[in-house]
């Protein structure tokens, strides 16, 4: 997978929102809310090819999860990403 070119995450207050730029994000009109964790695995594989296991292991990394916890939490970060139009795999 990996991240759509021109979609960029950016910091509102004290949301995360990953917002498209450019003239091919013009019919683009959502603004995609993350949380904390999201907008940490954003940043970690911006510019990246990653899969749902080396989110998991990022996931586990920071947040001392249980790993079958981080596997499932990056299979509903990424469905959430590609249903959204932002990743592509």
């Amino acid at each position: 997978m990996r991240v759509k070119k021109g979609f960029r995450l950016r910091t509102v207050g004290k949301e995360y929102i990953i917002a498209g730029e450019g003239l091919e994000h013009v019919d683009f009109n959502k603004l995609i809310s993350l949380n904390a964790s999201a907008a940490y695995l954003w940043q970690e594989i911006e510019g990246k090819d990653f899969d749902v296991q080396h989110l998991a292991e990022l996931l586990t990394t920071k947040y001392d999860i249980p790993a079958q916890q981080a596997l499932d939490d990056s299979n509903d970060i990424a469905k959430n990403w590609i249903d959204a139009g932002i990743v592509e795999e």
